[in-house]
Order: C-alpha cells, then sequence, then structure tokens
C-alpha cells in the first residue's frame, strides 16, 4: 500500500467502523446488560450485592487496566490477531463461568479471563479507526460505539428470557457462542499505511511524553471519575427497581429504555462534535454535567413515568458523552500517538471502572436501599466534568480553526514538525 500523509477519511476505514460497531456491542452491550444476572448471582450463592459486584467490576479494571498490553502487541503484531486472540478469550471466560460453584470462580472467568480478552479487542480497534479518520472521527466514532446502544436494547430483555428459559448456567453458555463473533470481527482490521513521524518516537518515548503531559494527565483523572459513576444504573437499576417492587421483567425493558436514547445520543452527539466550531471539550463537559444530575436523580424518582423519562435522559446523555470522549485524546496527543495514549488512558480509569460497582453494592448494604450509590455516582461525573474545565483551549472563542495536532502536521506534509519536549509539556 502507498503511504498516505493523513488519514483517507474513509474507504477502508468505514468497514473498520462496522468491526468496531459490532466489537462495542460484544464487549460493552454485554457489561451493560449484566445486571440482570446480579439479581441471580446474589440468589445462587447466597452472597451480599457488593462481593457480587465485584465480577462486573473485575471485568472492566482488567477490560481497561489491560488495554496498554493490547495496545502494545497491536504496535508490533498489528491489530488482527491481536483482537482475534481477544474473542476466543472472552468467549472462553463465559464458557468456564457456565460451571462455577462460587464467586471465586466467577471473577476469574468472567473478571479475569473474558476481561482480558475485552482488553485485546477493544482498544486496538479504536485506535486503528482513529487512524483512518481526522475530520470526520467524531461521527465515525459515533457510529461505531452506537453498537453499545442497540446491544444494550436487545441484550438486557434477551437476557432476562434466556434466565427464564436456561437458568445462569445456560445462560453464559450462549453469552459465550454470542462473544466468539469477536474473532470474525477482528478478522477485518487493516490498519491504514501512514507516513512515519520520525518525531514521535517508539513506545517507551511516547509513554515518557505522555506522563509529562499535564493536558493529558487532567484528561485522564477527569475520565477515572467519569468511569467510577457511568456503569452504575447498568448494574444496579435493575435491582433498584425490584427495591421498588416492580417485576424483573419490566425492570429489564427499563435498561431497553435507556438504551434507545443512548443509541440516538451517540449518533447526534458524533454529529454534532464535527459540526460545531470550537473544542470538542466543551460538548463533553455539557454532556458528563446532564449525566450526572440525571444519575442524582433516580433516587427521588417514584411514579414510572418519572423513572421513564430520568432513564430516556441518562441514556441519551451517557451515551452522548461517549464518541467524544475518544475524540478529544487525539486532539491532546494526536493519531500517532494514540496507540499508546489510549491504551494508557484505558489502564489509568480502570481504577473508577474497579471501585465504582463495590462501592455502589457496599452502599447499599450499609443504606438498605440505592439511593446513596446512585447520588455518589452521580456526584464523580460532576466531579470530573470540573476537571474538563481545565483542558487548554476551553475558553478560547470559537472558532472554524481548531488545535487538533494532526491537522497542523498533516495540512503540510512536505515540512517535518519537530515536537520539542517542552512542547508536550505545556498546558
Amino acid at each position: 500500500m502507498a503511504r498516505r500523509t493523513e488519514p483517507p477519511d474513509g474507504g477502508w476505514g468505514w468497514v473498520v467502523v462496522l468491526s468496531a460497531f459490532f466489537q462495542s456491542a460484544l464487549v460493552f452491550g454485554v457489561l451493560r446488560s449484566f445486571g440482570v444476572f446480579f439479581v441471580e448471582f446474589v440468589a445462587a450463592f447466597g452472597e451480599q450485592a457488593a462481593r457480587v459486584s465485584w465480577i462486573a467490576s473485575i471485568g472492566i479494571a482488567v477490560q481497561q487496566f489491560g488495554s496498554p498490553v493490547g495496545s502494545a502487541l497491536s504496535t508490533k503484531f498489528g491489530p488482527r490477531p491481536v483482537v482475534m486472540t481477544g474473542g476466543i478469550l472472552a468467549a472462553l471466560g463465559m464458557l468456564l463461568a457456565s460451571f462455577a460453584t462460587s464467586l471465586t470462580h466467577l471473577y476469574l472467568s468472567i473478571g479475569l479471563l473474558s476481561g482480558s480478552g475485552w482488553a485485546l479487542t477493544f482498544a486496538p480497534t479504536l485506535a486503528c479507526l482513529s487512524c483512518y479518520f481526522s475530520r470526520r472521527r467524531s461521527l465515525a466514532t459515533g457510529l461505531a460505539l452506537t453498537g453499545v446502544g442497540l446491544s444494550s436494547f436487545a441484550f438486557a430483555p434477551f437476557f432476562q428470557w434466556l434466565l427464564s428459559h436456561y437458568a445462569w448456567r445456560g445462560s453464559l453458555l450462549l453469552v459465550s457462542a454470542l462473544s466468539l463473533h469477536l474473532v470474525a470481527c477482528g478478522a477485518l482490521l487493516r490498519p491504514p499505511s501512514l507516513a512515519e513521524d520520525p518525531a514521535v518516537g517508539g513506545p517507551r518515548a511516547q509513554l515518557t511524553s505522555l506522563l509529562h503531559h499535564g493536558p493529558f494527565l487532567r484528561y485522564t483523572v477527569a475520565l477515572t471519575l467519569i468511569n467510577t459513576g457511568y456503569f452504575i444504573p447498568y448494574l444496579h437499576l435493575v435491582a433498584h427497581l425490584q427495591d421498588l417492587d416492580w417485576d424483573p421483567l419490566p425492570a429489564a425493558f427499563l435498561l431497553s429504555v435507556a438504551a434507545i436514547s443512548d443509541l440516538v445520543g451517540r449518533v447526534v452527539s458524533g454529529w454534532l462534535g464535527d459540526a460545531v466550531p470550537g473544542p470538542v471539550t466543551r460538548l463533553l463537559m455539557l454532556w458528563t454535567t446532564l449525566t450526572g444530575v440525571s444519575l442524582a436523580l433516580f433516587p427521588v424518582a417514584r411514579a414510572p413515568t418519572a423513572l421513564v423519562a430520568l432513564a430516556v435522559a441518562y441514556g441519551f446523555t451517557s451515551g452522548a458523552l461517549a464518541p467524544l470522549a475518544f475524540s478529544v485524546l487525539p486532539e491532546l496527543v494526536g493519531t500517532k500517538r494514540i496507540y499508546c495514549g489510549l491504551g494508557l488512558l484505558q489502564m489509568i480509569e480502570s481504577i473508577g471502572g474497579l471501585l465504582g460497582p463495590p462501592l455502589s453494592g457496599y452502599l447499599r448494604d450499609v443504606t438498605g436501599n440505592y439511593t446513596a450509590s446512585f447520588v455518589v455516582a452521580g456526584a464523580f461525573l460532576l466531579s470530573g466534568s470540573g476537571i474538563l474545565l481545565t483542558l487548554p483551549h476551553f475558553f478560547s472563542c470559537f472558532s472554524t480553526t481548531t488545535s487538533r495536532p494532526q491537522d497542523l502536521v498533516t495540512e503540510a506534509p512536505d515540512i517535518k514538525v519537530p515536537l520539542p519536549k517542552e512542547g508536550l509539556e505545556e498546558d
């Protein structure tokens, strides 16, 4: 392939978008719908909610903490074999979980093994997608991540139906079969052949530069706080509704309502991210703030109409922030550092994914309800949105010209622009 000096903004990139669509569905769609299994695991093993919450928490943390491994392997071997291997591990973990006799078995099979498979699939695919797009990156990312919304809409009632017919062991066997489709998604990946930038350096040089990059570090802290509360409704909303005397199936259906709104939010946000002038960070802060507010209001709502309205609001805003969270990163570090940057970001924000669900379960055990769980989750998102205010150019005047590093290089492909060390340390 002829080497390009800039992303093609299309071509095979749309096939990569399709692959990322199904991968996001089979990774985060499963994670978001796993709250349906939560009640079954509590009843089957007679454990407290906090201990059962560690299953999904470990899976989320391993997926994010192991992302640098997936990024490093993709840099060396390419994303295709790495993602295909991850699909096999994800399916194997669900298969072994169906034979579990204790929570420890579920920690190891779903949390550790499937989580490792998810770590090898998501970050390499999204980094590959970012290399294909520049001007339409937010839209492409939004379309790819709509798989999360569609699968959440389908999986929550589908998993509940599986549980009613095959119990939780048979249901996990079928989830394992679904996860095996990640192998086919990985086979579609083909990274573009872009001209190398000698100023980027190897993985160690990239890691060093990122660890001294103030805006990147602040952005990582912000997403870690957001990640702490982001998954709480998908893990505990069904149990919260059952505490309000809802039947299991209508409670699972409310997750589907949020998933439909999530789907619309991702597409609208992806379009707005490319259409609205100025930094994408502004839109990200707006959606993050609204998501935190809607989370904090869940315990206040009692009437079915109010709960449905909140589910729609939460689904739209939480879906809208997802594509922008990944679109901001290339603006901070450039596409040449996207593999290392995305892997490091996912690893650090795994702290939030690890602590959020158990903390929510612990608050439920202490207080006897999920009021404190949802309020604290909303507070984490509001804290993260506050840190976004400190990123570069957030308060700059609206302009059609952005400060995207990759655009500054690709607009003049015949000129090599060195990136001095002090430039990387600027705020």
